[in-house]
């Protein structure tokens, strides 16, 4: 097989990678509108329906920076391959589900496959394209990635509604198919060929323990308490033990003693030679080290018009999983125009630039689109504004990825490209957990403050519909409809999950504000600089 890196073929290893990966994401998605129906067929309880959600996440961020260790040691294209083999019989096993048990022990599979396919992906288009084409590359690789994101809601609001949820799972079977053969015809094997060929099996328990723990805390703190516990916790049939104390605090010292032996290991490991998961000379990169704290603080940001808009549409303007799809679907429409937007503009100012630019628009958009979550407005009146935040996805999250990795040696390409992915999944974590309690904060309190004006409901009423109101993030509103004698509070609630879905965005705005500002420490990377000399010499 020709090599991936001289010929034209490469273009189809990056189309198979990029349908790989997009895979992957559109089943995160997807799974956030199915999981209603899921519910009510498998007879399945609150707490695992919370858990075929976290699971994933939980397995398939702390994994990220092993699976891209891996890669450099085995081979990326192999790993790779397992990935996808591993996520399509995971899938096939989510399909297959008569049980919420069965179901999040497929899921906990499918987050193994996700984190062995991810980075491997990525290291390999980071290995195989340079010079102009790199910028290009990347662009396409936005447009895909960020679009398949948007339109997973349109694809399970429709298989969900027209078929079944089941579908969602199987589609991947074909696509899997697809992308195997891709691998075989197109993808050429690369692999960090220097390596020490040893295994940091501690470093793995570190940061694997780590991580996990990290990222349980900032998903569960906002509905089991930060410190004191607010609901019962569960887990495969377990019920925590402690009265006083939420299992949260609990896992943040896990996490912190475990990702602090994991820096004085790795340290340790380093002065031994190659022998770590992670090279910390990575981190003396000065495009490697802003590029992940800003990756990571725009991961953040995003999350608040993402996660509160699904919400605000059921609760408020009643509408259904494929509506809401579909009123998203302008989202989709900026993404996939804004990355070979944004492989015009890395290739004539340069992929840092495109990143500022990028997020700009991102930050700006989340501010109309916020300011529009009012009770009666129309989903097309929020296109515009989904349609420039998509353009701004597509413009800042690959070139971003670019700029991350431009410095970072092929030989680490696939450690740097599991430590960036994690930095995008912690970022994502800490969106869910702040801008989450944000949204449930204010969910009660505007709530209790609307209902205080009613008077014929009473003050311990009042906080038993705020409590709820807050625990369903306001969709209680659609059975209250149904309900002639709650007409006087359906205008009070909706106003409430409104005000909440706004400040939630606009805080979601300001964060992507700030990483913008923080992407102008980004340097010049040597390609752009080396772009700069070859113009200069014309």
């Amino acid at each position: 097989m020709m090599s991936a890196t001289h010929s034209s073929t490469r273009w189809f290893a990056l189309a198979t990678l990029a349908m790989g990966v997009a895979m992957i994401i559109v089943d995160v998605t997807v799974i956030n509108v199915a999981l209603p129906t899921i519910i009510e067929e498998l007879g399945i309880h609150l707490a695992e329906a919370e858990w075929i959600n976290t699971i994933y996440v939980l397995v398939f961020a702390s994994l990220l920076t092993t699976a891209g260790r891996l890669g450099d040691l085995e081979g990326r294209r192999k790993l790779f391959r397992v990935g996808i083999t591993t996520f399509v019989l995971a899938s096939m096993l989510a399909g297959l589900s008569p049980s919420g048990g069965w179901l999040i022990g497929a899921r906990f599979l499918q987050g193994i496959g996700g984190a062995l396919t991810l980075p491997a992906a990525l290291s390999m288009v980071n290995a195989t394209f340079r010079g102009r084409e790199r910028g290009i590359a990347f662009g396409v690789w936005g447009s895909v990635i960020g679009g398949m994101a948007a339109l997973g809601p349109l694809l399970g609001g429709w298989l969900t509604t027209s078929y079944s949820w089941r579908l969602a799972f199987y589609i991947n079977v074909p696509i899997g198919v697809m992308v195997w053969i891709g691998t075989i015809l197109w993808v050429s094997e690369s692999r960090d060929e220097h390596a020490i060929r040893a295994f940091d099996i501690k470093g793995v328990v570190l940061i694997g323990t780590g991580l996990a723990a990290l990222v349980f805390g900032l998903i569960e703190g906002p509905r089991h308490g930060w410190l004191h516990p607010t609901q019962p916790f569960e887990i495969a049939g377990l019920d925590w033990p402690g009265h006083a104390l939420s299992p949260v605090p609990i896992a943040f010292a896990v996490a912190v003693v475990m990702l602090l032996g994991f820096v004085i290991h790795e340290s340790s490991e380093q002065r031994r030679g190659d022998r770590g998961l992670i090279d910390t000379a990575l981190f003396r990169l000065r495009s490697f080290r802003y590029g992940n704290l800003v990756a990571a603080t725009r991961s953040f940001g995003e999350f608040g018009l993402v996660f509160v808009l699904p919400l605000f549409m059921a609760g408020v303007l009643g509408y259904s999983a494929f509506h809401i799809g579909l009123t998203l679907l302008p989202l989709a429409i900026g993404a996939f125009v804004g990355g070979p937007l944004a492989a015009y503009v890395a290739v004539r100012i340069g992929p840092r630039r495109a990143v500022s630019i990028g997020m700009l628009l991102e930050a700006g958009a989340v501010v109309v689109a916020s300011l529009q979550l009012r009770p009666g407005v129309h989903g097309l009146a929020l296109a515009p504004a989904l349609f420039v935040y998509g353009l701004g996805v597509g413009v800042a999250a690959a070139q971003l990825t670019n700029v991350i990795l431009a410095d970072v040696p092929k030989s680490k390409s696939g450690q740097a490209s599991g430590i960036q992915s994690t930095s995008r999944q912690v970022g994502s974590a800490l969106g869910i957990a702040l801008l989450g309690t944000v949204l449930a904060v204010s969910l009660r309190s505007l709530a209790k403050a609307g209902l205080a004006s009613v008077p014929q409901v009473p003050e311990q009423a009042q906080i038993v519909i705020a409590d709820g109101f807050r625990e369903s993030a306001g969709q209680m509103l659609v059975g209250l409809r149904q309900r002639p004698d709650a007409a006087p509070l359906v205008p009070i609630l909706e106003e409430a999950l409104s005000d909440s879905a706004r400040r939630s965005g606009l805080a979601g705005a300001l964060i992507i504000f700030i990483g913008f500002l923080m992407s102008w420490l980004l340097p010049e990377t040597r390609q752009e600089e080396s772009r700069v000399r070859e113009q200069a010499r014309g």
